[in-house]
């Protein structure tokens, strides 16, 4: 009998675009999960008018991340999928409501973190309450919900429910944060509140350079930035109280909510939750939810002796309703008979083990499925693309993508955000012991780890070269498949969002030994840690490779790490770690011969006398790094010595000298074809120009930088033009000019969080007073 479609999912839940998507989702494999091919077919005929259907169009609407939807299209897919006129039009007039949000700017501002809610969540009602009535307003100081329970337990669950029930009721709509914190995570660390911190600041439009290094000021900076914001804070898998002390604001427009396994009774004035296994009833109603009651009824002592052996624990009884719903053949009876006739061992849970429960779910999978879960087991990480598990298996991207659909239709995987997937921990030690068990498929561990490295490995070295990294290590060749990118922006982007696993990726490879992976990935990554602040982390790297080359007597990767070492120290002002990481790069350099370490090291010498204020010192070290890199026809390096020299001499007040050594600079930055050193040297030449009451050759300059600048896209060196300009305006006289050059780079500098538009405005503000100031000149009166 064909089931009814007048109800599933409730399309009016959905607070914004990616929600609704998510439900849309959660729709098709409620209507038993036809694929993408059958349902464009089901659609084609449904639209006005109607045509053929691709079903790479029709899946695209399924994909997280649209800023917009094809009404038409959406309404002939739900059509496609068995509702009737009611459902289509519940589903059209949120699909309206959604679009008109979004283009309104939403209705929760632009921080939304909140992992999808639950389509199927069920109970928990008196827990849920005691979460939401404190969130009703009047406290006066900020309000936390601890909800602690064993694993599996569903406190993930209940805590997302909780904030989306609150975001749809319209309250915290400034922002949104959840992270989860890994505290018991077998295979990772728990996460570093310092790093989560900077992670939440950064979300906050709080620009790197600004973020400090040190955890209690984070902390102070990410209180003041929630202050008197209405703003929901998800932190999950808490592994203590003092892992969440420095993560939870004091302002009372704000909540927290905190999940973890022990007690967090530690955390002052925060409500408890503790959350036990469910009742045969509420494991009644999660099991009817996602299998539909015409089977309970069916089989209703099969059904209780089910409901019996996953003693209630949610994960447990979603894991096997899942099952059953991907196998509508199979009957209940069946199933129990399968699930009790298998050995109760592995993962236990109290009196109750969960292996049999996952063997259930995993014993269906179609190969590929079993082959991505293999790989989830090897990987290091703590979230997944299809690429790189595509490239540790060794299957197709689209093999993949189809084996992850089939993980979460089991509820063995989630999709987090689009594209990237996360699975229970327990989910994920059971992946891990699969392969060490070679569950399932031959299974070489060392070669998927080592393929995964590789593609890591090789995708960063592609991202860094598209962010313009100097002097990158030749990575070797490997079968896998690594990204490529065509722009800065998405090399960026890809590597913020493969930021911790490429750290889980360089520890294992630590752990494994593996020494071009510990060496090659800290130079890869060193100038992204650079743009993110990133300087301890980096100094972890770099001092791990230090160890192997060391180990290696390998002296010029050692002397490379030590030179990456002092420019971490120095960024940190640690100057006296710095001079002593310095001073042995450069003699191991100078013992092996090695002269672009020599060089290296000599420049980063300089800098360091520089900024201690011993100028000549930093002016003698660069002489002697700007001979060796002429002999050794470096034009890079002599740029930046000469560049350096120049800066300095600018500081001593020896203009002209300064002027000339720009000059070099900028002819080897032009040989070179260096676009954006070029814009920073102009820069440097114009306010020489400037002081030596030379505007018109400032002004010339200074143009020339603006357009190179634009043409590059770099807005610091657009608003270093645009002040130059306008300064060397106003010393030609033209004031109206100049302040309209100047009222653009406040413009600029106020789009990069920079301070120096206030000084600016306040130059436009004098010069516009002493203007008004200035006497009429006398007339000769005709009369």
């Amino acid at each position: 009998m064909e089931p009814s479609r007048v109800s599933g999912p409730d399309p009016s839940q959905a607070a914004d675009v990616d929600e609704f998507v998510e439900l849309f989702g959660r729709l098709r494999v409620w209507a038993g999960a036809p694929s993408y091919r059958t349902l464009a077919r089901r659609a084609g005929p449904l639209l006005r008018p109607p045509r053929e259907l691709s079903h790479s169009t029709l899946a695209a609407v399924f994909r997280p991340g649209r800023r917009r939807l094809d009404l038409d299209l959406v309404v002939a897919a739900v059509r496609a999928l068995g509702l009737d006129e009611a459902g289509v039009d519940r589903w059209r007039q949120a699909c309206i409501r959604v679009q008109a949000e979004a283009r309104r700017g939403g209705p929760t501002g632009v921080f939304r973190q909140l992992p999808a809610d639950l389509a199927t969540f069920t109970g928990r009602e008196a827990e849920l309450a005691a979460m939401l009535e404190p969130a009703a307003g009047g406290s006066q100081t900020v309000v936390i919900s601890a909800i602690n329970g064993t694993a599996g337990v569903g406190k993930t669950q209940l805590a997302v429910h909780a904030a989306h029930e609150l975001v749809r009721s319209g309250r915290f709509a400034d922002a949104q944060l959840y992270v989860n914190l890994r505290g018991f995570d077998p295979e990772v660390p728990p996460m570093d509140p310092a790093a989560v911190l900077e992670g939440f600041l950064r979300a906050l439009n709080v620009p790197a350079r600004h973020i400090p290094a040190a955890l209690d000021e984070r902390a102070a900076m990410f209180r003041d930035r929630l202050q008197d914001k209405q703003a929901i804070i998800v932190l999950d898998n808490a592994a203590d109280d003092r892992q969440v002390r420095d993560l939870i604001p004091a302002a009372p427009s704000c909540l927290v909510l905190i999940t973890s396994r022990r007690s967090l009774a530690g955390i002052d004035g925060a409500r408890l939750v503790d959350l036990d296994v469910f009742d045969p009833d509420e494991s009644l109603a999660l099991f009817t939810s996602v299998i539909g009651p015409d089977r309970i009824a069916a089989e209703k002592e099969a059904a209780e002796q089910l409901i019996a052996a996953t003693g209630g624990l949610p994960l447990a009884v979603a894991l096997v309703a899942s099952r059953l719903r991907a196998r509508p053949a199979w009957s209940l009876a069946e199933a129990a008979h399968a699930l009790h006739s298998r050995r109760l061992d592995g993962v236990q849970l109290g009196a109750r083990s969960l292996r049999p429960l996952i063997d259930l779910s995993f014993q269906g999978l179609s190969a590929p499925a079993k082959a991505v879960a293999q790989a989830i087991g090897v990987h290091p990480g703590t979230d997944y693309t299809v690429p790189a598990l595509a490239a540790a298996c060794g299957l197709e991207p689209v093999q993949v993508e189809i084996a992850m659909e089939e993980l979460v239709f089991e509820s063995l995987a989630r999709e987090r955000i689009s594209g990237r997937f996360e699975v229970h921990d327990l989910i994920r030690a059971y992946c891990a012991d699969a392969v060490a068990e070679g569950k399932g498929a031959d299974v070489d561990r060392a070669l998927m780890l080592n393929r995964l490295t590789s593609w890591f490995l090789r995708s960063a070295h592609n991202a860094a070269v598209a962010i313009r990294t100097n002097n990158l290590p030749d990575v070797a060749d490997s079968d896998v498949d690594p990204l490529r990118f065509d722009t800065y922006d998405s090399a960026l982007s890809w590597l913020d969002a493969e930021h911790a696993n490429l750290s889980a990726i360089h520890s294992a490879a630590i752990a494994q030994g593996s020494y071009d992976a510990i060496c090659q990935l800290p130079i890869i990554l060193d100038h992204f840690s650079t743009l993110r602040f990133a300087h301890a982390e980096s100094m972890a790297a770099h001092r791990a490779a230090v160890q192997a080359a060391r180990d290696r007597q390998d002296e010029a990767v050692m002397t490379r790490h030590l030179l990456c070492l002092s420019s971490r120290f120095i960024a940190l002002r640690r100057m006296d770690e710095a001079h002593e990481t310095l001073l042995e790069a450069l003699d191991r350099s100078r013992r092996s011969n090695d002269g672009t370490g020599e060089v290296w090291a000599l420049i980063d010498l300089g800098l360091l006398h520089d900024a201690s204020g011993r100028y000549h010192e930093a002016i003698s070290v660069w002489e002697q790094a700007q001979l060796i890199s002429d002999r050794l026809g470096d034009r890079r390096r002599t740029m930046i010595c000469c560049t350096n020299i120049g800066m300095t001499r600018f500081r001593l007040g020896e203009l002209n000298e300064s002027l000339a050594m720009f000059r070099l600079a900028l002819t080897d930055a032009r040989e070179l074809g260096q676009l954006r050193a070029q814009a920073l040297i102009m820069g440097n030449i114009g306010e020489a120009n400037l002081l030596l009451h030379a505007p018109e050759a400032a002004h010339a300059v200074y143009a020339e930088q603006h357009q190179l600048a634009k043409s590059v896209g770099d807005r610091v060196e657009v608003a270093i033009s645009l002040l130059g300009l306008g300064n060397a305006l106003r010393d030609l006289g033209r004031f109206d000019e100049a302040i309209g050059y100047w009222r653009e780079a406040v413009a600029v500098n106020r789009e990069l969080g920079s301070p120096k538009a206030d000084e600016i405005e306040q130059l436009i503000a004098d010069t516009e007073a002493a203007a008004k100031a200035e006497p009429e000149p006398i007339r000769d009166s005709k009369a």
